[in-house]
């Protein structure tokens, strides 16, 4: 798309290619468009748009019906990359690094034309691409009731007073919870307070598996609004709601949208290693608004924070059943990978994996790679034939989980996608090559939190097998210890379990 300027300074979008049009990108700053609050906007673009900056196809008006509001200051026009002393940036997903630009002969401005490449799964963002912004009203945000009749324990309970006042304060808090400590139920009375303040909540995840996990916990504790979940195919990027989950990729497209930001598993692959991921979330924040972290394995750097006061905190060492988290149990298993290439699997393993079968218990078993999981597959299946494999790039992913949910299925083995971000009440866990670089003490860590997580099943057996004990094998079991041990110390656990 190319633009004419009009005697009045006012950008007029032409679908044709001449030589007179400007790009996007090298019209000159020009000054906003008054409200003219005369005009009777549409209710459907206000939607679609508000708190976001979107590409003409994204969105599902004519050319002339986002030209007539822009006209009437209800729309805004933007570059989405621009260039700075020759230098690329991004302002969809703010990447500048040089190797993630590419140009191409463009059809649409007959130019060498410099496009986004770390974004372009989002639609293609060039030179010549505007982004189109609401810059007319809000819209009216209703108070709605929390449903959820449930309790808290005294941690959480202490937990969720902190967030009440950090979304009342606009201030940010870091919840170090431990797996299975309950922290969506903690978040309840932060969202109900945010939407009775009439402000907007986005809760935020790296993972796809979080989103699909929490979504009909939060419509179940809120059914008076409409709840959106926002992943890669979900289709629900022009619907509005006061209240988001989304993972953090979607959060590309928002810009000052949210009042209230609650980064779940800020710890997690791919946002903790993503600059461009976490531009996305101060991106979507608005200026004066509140942050709530969540993790239950916050990084060195983190934890230094927190001991040093530069952030708030509150920590809950115990989960909501008050029963100690299990322990990984350290097992030897020989050079596994290389009976794996000869078709077999140590033997420690095969005896752990059928007495739990037998017992028509569920299994999680994770691998280090991809490659592995087809070859474990074709073993175990003489064990047991209803078994699955999962993981990332798994366009049936979320089937196979939810058929584990259902009980469907015994024993899925999977990569380290759903070393958290997933529930099933009732299962044991095992590691085979616990000592691959993959599994760090965090990931390990959260592992490990996958069993136990029931009140109903409050233990549950996790075993790294492993080629040789490596520092995060032996971390992530002295941090679960630690753990346990802070909670009895604090009165977190049952009496008769806090030994």
């Amino acid at each position: 798309m190319l633009f004419s300027i009009s005697p009045q300074n006012e950008l007029i979008p032409v679908l044709a290619a001449r030589p007179d049009l400007h790009r996007i990108t090298d019209v000159p700053l020009l000054s906003s468009i008054p409200l003219d609050n005369h005009f009777l906007y549409s209710k459907m673009l206000q939607t679609s748009l508000e708190g976001k900056k979107l590409l003409f196809e994204e969105i599902s008006v004519s050319l002339e019906e986002i030209q007539a509001h822009y006209i009437k200051g209800y729309c805004a026009y933007h570059p989405g990359i621009i260039k700075n002393n020759s230098k690329s940036i991004c302002l969809r997903c703010g990447n500048k690094l040089n190797e993630f630009f590419a140009s191409f002969s463009c059809a649409r401005c007959k130019r060498a034309c410099t496009y986004c490449r770390n974004c372009v799964m989002m639609g293609r963002i060039s030179e010549c691409t505007p982004l189109i912004s609401w810059t007319g009203p809000s819209s009216v945000i209703t108070p709605c009731p929390l449903e959820w009749q449930g309790t808290l324990s005294a941690g959480q309970q202490y937990a969720s007073s902190k967030i009440v006042e950090a979304v009342e304060q606009n201030s940010e808090i870091l919840v170090w919870a431990v797996c299975g400590a309950g922290k969506t139920e903690i978040l309840f009375k932060g969202i109900e307070k945010a939407l009775q303040l009439k402000k907007r909540v986005c809760i935020a995840t790296p993972r796809t598996d979080v989103v699909l996990e929490l979504a009909p916990r939060l419509q179940q504790a809120f059914p008076a609004i409409n709840v959106i979940p926002l992943y890669g195919g979900s289709g629900n990027k022009l619907k509005y709601s006061p209240l988001f989950i989304s993972t953090t990729h979607q959060l590309f497209r928002f810009e000052q949208a949210f009042d209230v930001i609650i980064l779940d598993e800020m710890d997690a692959f791919p946002y903790s290693a993503d600059e461009t991921l976490q531009h996305a979330v101060s991106k979507a924040r608005k200026q004066n608004s509140a942050m709530v972290y969540l993790t239950a394995t916050p990084s060195k750097s983190w934890q230094k924070k927190c001991q040093s006061n530069k952030i708030a905190y509150v920590k809950i060492p115990a989960r909501y059943h008050r029963y100690p988290l299990p322990v990984p149990r350290f097992v030897w298993c020989g050079n596994w990978e290389k009976l794996l290439h000869r078709g077999k699997l140590p033997e420690r393993l095969l005896v752990w994996l059928k007495e739990r079968l037998c017992r028509d218990k569920q299994i999680l078993l994770f691998l280090p790679k991809i490659a592995h999981l087809e070859k474990a597959k074709s073993i175990l299946q003489k064990l047991d034939s209803s078994l699955e494999t999962v993981h990332a790039a798994d366009p049936h992913r979320v089937e196979k989980v939810q058929k584990m949910r259902n009980k469907e299925i015994k024993l899925l083995i999977t990569t380290t996608i759903l070393e958290r971000g997933v529930t099933f009440p009732n299962i044991d866990v095992a590691v085979l090559g616990a000592e691959n670089d993959v599994f760090t003490d965090s990931a390990l860590i959260q592992i490990a939190g996958r069993a136990g997580r029931s009140g109903e099943n409050p233990y549950g057996d996790v075993v790294f097998f492993h080629y040789g004990k490596t520092w995060s094998i032996v971390e992530a079991g002295k941090q679960i210890e630690n753990s346990n041990k802070e909670a009895a110390q604090k009165g977190m656990l049952l009496p008769d379990r806090g030994e």
